[in-house]
Formats: C-alpha cells, structure tokens, sequence
C-alpha cells in the first residue's frame, strides 16, 4: 500500500506506525483507517517485529478521533459508519505481540480510545485525554465503552462520557488508563526502554499472553457491531447533524431541539 496518512518504519525489531495528519491534528478519515489496518497487519506478521508502536506526527496530538471535516452522515468508507473501525481494532487486537501507544498532545474521542486499545500507554506530562462523542452527536458503543470500564471502573467511565472531561495524563495514570507518564523531553527515550525490555522476552509467550488478555473481553467486539450499526441510523438524524453542524461552525449545539425528531 502507498501509505500517504501515515508513516511505516522498521528498525531492530519495533515497528513505528505514525498518523500522519498533524494538520488536523491527526484526525482519522477512512482511508487514514485502511492504512493503520495494513500496517498493524504487515507488522504483526512479521517474525523480525517484537514490538509496536503507535503514535502521532507533531507535538500537538496523538490522535483526535474521526475527522469532522469528513463527517455528514457517513465517512466515506466501509463499514457501518463508514470507518473500518472494527477491522482497525481488531488489527491492533490480534498483532501477536504488544502494541505500545506513545502519546503527545490529545488524545481525544477516537483517539482517547486507540490509546486504550493499544496493550501498553506511554503518555508525556502534556498528553491530555478524553472522550467528546455526546458532544459531536455520536458515540463509541463498544471497546471505547465496556473495554474503558474495564480499565477505570464503571463510575469513572460513565463519568468520562456523560460529561466529555479533558484529563490531564497524570489523572490518566491515577484511574488506571493508562501505564506511565515521562516528560516530554524523555518520552522518545521511555518508549524504547519498554520495547528493548520486551524484545528481549519470549514472542511466543508474549503472543499467548495476548491473546489470554483478549479472550476475557473478546465479546465486546460483538457489542461494538450492533453498537456501531445503531450509530450509523443515529447519525441520519436531526439531532446528530445538529452535532457536526455545530462543530463545522464552532457554536455550541442545540441536541434537545431537535430530539423529538430523532
């Protein structure tokens, strides 16, 4: 695949996939989902591989979430919502070895919930996270839901969503989000630790680890198909629209006036 959202690299034995849409602050459309899934798969496979890493290009973000800019109804692409959404989850899921999310700047919607995915979170003191869905008229119904329980209790997550709360990475660390917080300065230098740790470790092992740690949640990607199908007629209402339209023009939304259209 010729990569253009994000950038591939290999080098002894860690595979480094980079969002690369700085400019929107690495917001994710559809073919920038395609490409993650590729990638994840073509590191995955690869026996010189031990180690993933996700992360984002610049200083500003990991990663926002789908791009608005790209939402009217639909992303474009394939499934339910027209974001392979599933199959990028899945992917990063399934690569038999640990992924690791190396976080500046946001984290946020979307991106919040690939950084919870990812086996392992290293986040630098800047790195802010959150959800925004409820916000913007949508929701992620699935791993960003019931998997985010599992890391930070029922109360926290609930909390998380209803209110759509920025958190400091600090208070991510507290709640269990995530595994460790450096500055900035030394996050580069903290994430290659972890992988050189890891490397150095059995990959069948770690491969059956995984996939022990997937098992006990595995259900949730049944919860997120049917939570996704629902999400795709949500967003042809008035009161989803009124979310993007809000966004697009930077106004708060009125959600309860068009409710009883929904």
């Amino acid at each position: 695949m010729d990569y253009q959202d994000i950038l591939y690299t290999e080098a002894a034995g860690v595979a480094t996939i980079t969002i690369n849409r700085p400019e929107s602050y690495n917001a994710f459309r559809a073919q920038t989902c395609e490409e993650l899934i590729h990638a994840f798969d073509r590191a995955g496979w690869n026996r010189d591989i031990g180690v993933i890493v996700l992360t984002g290009a610049g200083e500003k973000a990991f990663c926002t979430g789908g791009d608005q800019s790209a939402h009217s109804g639909s992303y474009g692409g394939r499934g339910p919502i027209g974001l392979p959404l599933e199959a990028l989850q899945g992917a990063i899921r399934t690569a038999p070895k640990p992924v690791i999310a190396k976080v500046r700047g946001y984290a946020i919607g979307g991106g919040n919930v690939l950084a919870i995915l990812c086996d392992l979170t290293i986040a630098a003191e800047n790195a802010i996270f959150g959800q925004v869905g409820p916000k913007v008229g949508s929701v992620d119904p699935g791993f960003g839901t019931a998997y985010l329980a599992r890391l930070v209790g029922e109360k926290k997550a609930r909390e998380i969503w209803y209110l759509c709360r920025r958190y400091t990475a600090l208070q991510a660390l507290e709640m269990g989000m995530i595994n460790r917080v450096v500055p900035e300065s030394q996050l580069d230098r903290e994430v290659d630790q972890w992988c050189t740790e890891i490397l150095a470790h059995s990959p069948t092992a770690l491969a059956l680890a995984k996939s022990a740690f997937n098992a006990d949640t595995q259900h949730i990607a049944g919860l997120s198909n049917l939570g996704l199908h629902a999400v795709s007629l949500f967003y042809d209402t008035p009161e989803s629209k009124e979310g993007v339209a809000a966004f697009k023009e930077k106004r708060l939304p009125q959600f309860r006036n068009f409710r009883d259209q929904s």
